[in-house]
């Protein structure tokens, strides 16, 4: 590995290096058959770079891109890279109300969409949010057929000397009963992250990694930064179906497959529906974004003959512990790994601002090089770090012995049954054991008497009974929890649970869906 590469301080020489030292590798393949060389790519991207000048596009330009995940939107955040514009990338499945927030509060000045995709209007609707606009945005149709031009008008690609970079990436965390949060990240802080995740999976340049998860996300830059330090390819899925992904996955030898649980979930059912393995040269199940019940890992190692080697971020620190194919099976299992390269992990008493002991649960707190630079709107960031530095994730953690983290749960996700506090998570992982759960959320429902009563809300298995409120309560007394944590309702929820772009399930939406529900 050459030191130019892991020494990188921007996208743009991330890109040169590796173009330098591998030129002819691939580097992006995708579901229809197309593939580019890292050579391929960078011409690709320095004409792209040169038509998105040639329309006024320059370093500090605002630019808002709601794509999905395909070649063209790659080539595209690359060559606003090469400019050093500032991105604003939204997932593609978000809509008005979210998409308006986040080109108004960005001031972009150019959005890129995909046209007519999917059944939905893009163009119609960036033009119907921003209709209000004095000087509305400028549109520019990035699906494919994107403008091009002469890489000898492009000026020189900035540069950003270690620990100087400035702001060039607004990521937004997922809105719920609110507006969703501006994040602010440099080339470098994404590149930590990325560096930190292929050390932790231990990838070289003979794996073929796997993208079926929305680019714009915030695992997006994650992904490319690693495949760039570390040279192997990935299959990129542009529309996800879990048969169509593990065909694609299959044909091109993909070594690293995930996501999120779910996920895991959906391959481990495809490969159940066939003699033999369906993605043969898989050697491990990556990702992260939601709680990875051990029941699901073993169901995985047993079914697929492969490790899930989970991960642990957030918008704020994309990359903060990730397991390692040389872990054992009960770290990988139980813990979200240990903290990636870089990135310093403190488990803090919530009350007395202590660190706690190995095993003895906190909050977590992070600090290091992949965290972000504050938010959009800097009055949220009142709070948000403590005396030290450290920013309050808002997760509750232990670390044990070894190093490694498990998360037990949210500062915010605590029910407070009769002012005792309950851990949703302590009893998600008892209904996950159960063959009769497909999917399940523990909520706190308002109620009079005690402040809040625990209700499970669970989607059936396929091909399963639904689960009785009798067999609910004996596994978890099976389980030993003692009886105030035991849930006092079952839902048993006709359709698959809520979730967001990256799988993980939307209990807010269940707590509003049921707030009213009477008791049984």
């Amino acid at each position: 590995m050459s030191t130019p590469i892991l020494d990188a301080t921007s996208f743009w020489g991330l890109l040169t290096a590796r173009h330098e030292s591998s030129p002819d590798h691939p580097l992006l393949i995708d579901d229809a058959g197309r593939s580019l060389t890292v050579a391929e790519f960078v011409t690709e991207v320095e004409q792209v770079a040169a038509g998105f000048h040639a329309l006024g596009i320059g370093e500090g330009t605002p630019v808002t891109w709601v794509l999905p995940t395909r070649m063209e939107t790659i080539i595209s955040s690359f060559a606003l890279s090469r400019l050093g514009a500032i991105q604003n990338p939204i997932i593609h499945i978000y809509r008005h109300r979210e998409v308006g927030f986040c080109i108004k509060q960005t001031k972009a000045e150019f959005v890129l969409h995909p046209g007519d995709w999917g059944g939905f209007d893009y163009g119609s609707m960036v033009t119907q949010v921003t209709s209000d606009l004095d000087t509305p945005p400028t549109l520019i149709n990035g699906y494919e057929n994107l403008p091009t031009g002469d890489p000898a008008t492009l000026p020189p690609a900035p540069e950003y000397p270690a620990g100087e970079a400035p702001v060039r990436w607004r990521y937004y965390t997922s809105g719920t009963t609110s507006d969703p949060k501006g994040v602010l990240h440099t080339d470098q802080t994404l590149i930590a992250a990325g560096t930190g995740l292929g050390k932790a999976l231990e990838v070289t340049s003979d794996d073929v990694g796997s993208m079926a998860f929305p680019y714009a996300h915030i695992g997006g830059p994650d992904y490319i930064v690693m495949m760039l330090a570390f040279g192997h390819p990935a299959v990129l899925i542009e529309k996800f179906t879990p048969g169509g992904a593990v065909a694609a996955f299959g044909e091109h030898g993909v070594t690293m497959a995930g996501g999120s649980t779910a996920f895991y979930q959906m391959f481990l059912a495809e490969d159940q529906k066939v003699d033999g393995k369906v993605m043969p040269a898989l050697r491990l199940m990556a990702g992260g974004g939601a709680p990875k019940p051990p029941e699901v890992y073993y169901a995985v190692k047993e079914g697929m003959d492969v490790p899930i080697v989970h991960g642990y971020g957030m918008t704020e620190c994309p990359m903060i512990c990730n397991g390692s194919p040389s872990d054992t099976d009960d770290q990988l299992a139980n813990t979200e790994g240990a903290p990636i390269e870089g990135c310093a992990v403190s488990i803090v008493d919530p009350d007395t601002g202590e660190l706690a002991g190995p095993g003895a649960e906190g909050e977590v707190r992070v600090a290091g090089p992949m965290l972000f630079k504050g938010y959009t709107d800097p009055s949220l960031e009142a709070g948000a770090f403590d005396e030290e530095g450290r920013f309050r994730t808002g997760d509750l953690g232990v670390m044990h012995d070894d190093g490694h983290v498990t998360l037990t749960g949210r500062l915010k996700d605590i029910i407070i049954r009769k002012g005792e506090n309950i851990s949703a998570a302590e009893i998600e992982n008892v209904l996950y054991e159960l063959p009769q759960v497909g999917n399940a959320a523990v909520i706190g429902l308002p109620d009079p008497d005690r402040g809040e009563r625990v209700c499970a809300v669970v989607e059936t298995a396929p091909d399963q009974p639904d689960l009785t409120f009798d067999e609910l309560v004996a596994a978890c007394k099976g389980a030993g929890l003692m009886t105030q944590k035991i849930p006092e309702q079952l839902v048993i929820h006709g359709e698959a649970l809520p979730r967001n772009a990256t799988m993980k399930i939307l209990k807010f939406e269940l707590r509003d869906q049921y707030a009213e529900l009477p008791w049984p």
